[in-house]
């Protein structure tokens, strides 16, 4: 069956108004495409950038049809659009992803009832809905964390649990709400992976990130990561076999534990670009954010090799804050000065604390090249040295 490609200059729409819709907008204007965003923040990230904003809800009725019927593709930028949005959509043209992937990613338990049914591993779990459920847990399972089945990133929806008899307790706090039990395991490292996907089944992925996280959010991510070739490979592998089973058109990451002996164990998926691929923009040839344009248009994919060392650092709203908690704007000539850096702010307009404000990217022919930029930058904004 012939798939239908998309050429330059038509319209894509856009599912969020965020900062990775942003990136996704830019690339597409580079590309040659518009881009129609539906969000109902008119002050939005993604806004500012895209030629036509639809500021309304992203179950509105009469949004959804005059999207639907302008845009030849549709995507996302965030996991949490309503399923029954992209169904809707997809009586109008392609939804990438579609709402069956979508269905899946959105809810921690059915991710890894998937995950674990193409015969990737994961962590432990047990489903609890119910103080009955928590009766039923093997003690084997703790320490552990207890997530909400939905919703809740960045740390969010989510309480350490040390052992059963804490469990109901944990329970009422999250509200009673469906939740995953998952064990908590000893880690080496974390990684990920972004995997890309279009109709026609060609697969691609960039090579493996290594994650450093503070409270529960991304701090920075080390591009490629600092694991074996062997391991990176057999990473790469898994992101693979995912998006191929979901049968998913688009970007999607892979988040993974590194355990001892190299052991991998996947602990969840992003079902759009992913925050820590934010340094495949200058790192590679192609970036996460030109792949999703790809994907959704039916167009070859494009080259994802590494063509120099990396360095992501985030920028959270805590910079912004000096003596009394009074804002004062980092002073980004510092910033700009140095050759290496790559500054990237989502023009928020409000800074706060743990808000995603923006990213420096730090380049190098070396690893340390790189990270010493990055370390450089961190004496600049006051932040901790990386390791």
């Amino acid at each position: 069956m012939k798939l239908d490609t998309y050429q330059p200059g038509s319209w894509l729409g856009l599912l969020g108004g965020g900062q990775l819709g942003r990136m996704f907008a830019q690339a597409a204007a580079t590309l040659g495409y518009r881009v129609c965003v539906l969000e109902p923040d008119k002050n939005a990230p993604a806004a500012t950038v895209c030629e036509r904003h639809l500021c309304y809800s992203y179950t509105d009725p009469k949004a959804l049809d005059e999207l639907g019927q302008l845009c030849c593709a549709i995507t996302t930028e965030f996991e949490n659009v309503p399923a029954e949005t992209l169904k809707t959509l997809a009586n109008y043209g392609r939804t990438c992803p579609n709402a069956h992937s979508v269905s899946i990613t959105q809810d921690r338990f059915s991710e890894k009832e998937f995950i674990s049914s193409i015969g990737v591993p994961v962590a432990p779990y047990a489903l609890i809905e119910s103080e009955q459920d928590c009766e039923k847990v093997s003690p084997d399972h703790f320490p552990a964390i207890l997530k909400t089945a939905r919703l809740g990133y960045d740390g969010k929806g989510q309480i350490s649990v040390s052992q059963l008899s804490d469990l109901k307790k944990a329970f009422e706090t999250l509200g009673k709400v469906r939740c995953v039990l998952e064990k908590k395991l000893d880690l080496v490292r974390e990684i990920s992976v972004i995997a890309v996907r279009n109709p026609q089944g060609e697969i691609k992925t960039f090579p493996v990130c290594e994650n450093h996280h503070k409270n529960g959010i991304l701090a920075y991510t080390v591009m490629p990561a600092r694991i074996s070739d062997d391991l990176a490979n057999k990473a790469r592998i898994i992101a693979s076999r995912i998006v191929d089973q979901l049968d998913y058109t688009g970007v999607l990451c892979t988040e993974l534990f590194v355990l001892d002996h190299d052991e991998l164990v996947v602990n969840e998926l992003a079902p759009r670009p992913h925050n820590s691929g934010h340094a495949t923009i200058e790192a590679c040839i192609s970036s996460q954010y030109d792949q999703q344009v790809r994907a959704m248009c039916g167009m070859p994919l494009g080259n994802t090799d590494q063509i120099c060392f990396a360095v992501m650092i985030n920028l959270l709203g805590d910079i912004w804050f000096g003596e009394n908690d009074q804002i004062q704007t980092p002073d980004w000539s510092q910033i700009l000065k140095l050759p290496n850096a790559k500054l990237h702010l989502y023009g928020k307009h409000q800074p706060r604390k743990a808000r995603k404000m923006g990213h420096i990217t730090c380049l190098g022919n070396t690893a340390e090249e790189a990270m010493e930029t990055a370390n450089t930058v961190c004496k600049l904004l006051n932040l901790p040295l990386l390791k």
